[in-house]
């Protein structure tokens, strides 16, 4: 549980850390804003802290479902010709692409 007292914030040198970690570049006033984000979006999760939460199951879904994929069976599939219909290039009955080994044996 959180201690009620401490409240945590998130500062400018905790963003700009985390910034520069992700490769970002922030000036200076997206990391005051972003501070103030992230601090605000702390607040609201210690707020939900406060809540009685004694006795509750927690839940992998908020719905009771079971089940949500379709029974799997054989359908018709494409042709080939509306299969190859958008392709950028086709070779027959085939799609070409582009040749990405040079046939030097290396990876």
């Amino acid at each position: 549980m959180i201690d009620k007292d401490v409240k945590k914030k998130i500062d400018q040198v905790q963003v700009r850390k985390v910034a520069k970690l992700a490769r970002l570049e922030l000036d200076e006033r997206e990391v005051a804003e972003f501070a103030g984000q992230l601090s605000a979006i702390l607040g609201y999760v210690e707020k939900m802290d406060e809540l009685d939460t004694e006795g509750v199951e927690p839940l992998a879904h908020c719905l009771p479902i079971s089940n949500v994929l379709r029974e799997d069976r054989a359908g018709e599939s494409l042709g080939t010709e509306a299969a190859l219909a958008n392709a950028p290039q086709r070779d027959g009955d085939f799609f070409k692409v582009p040749k990405i080994l040079d046939g030097g044996g290396g990876a």
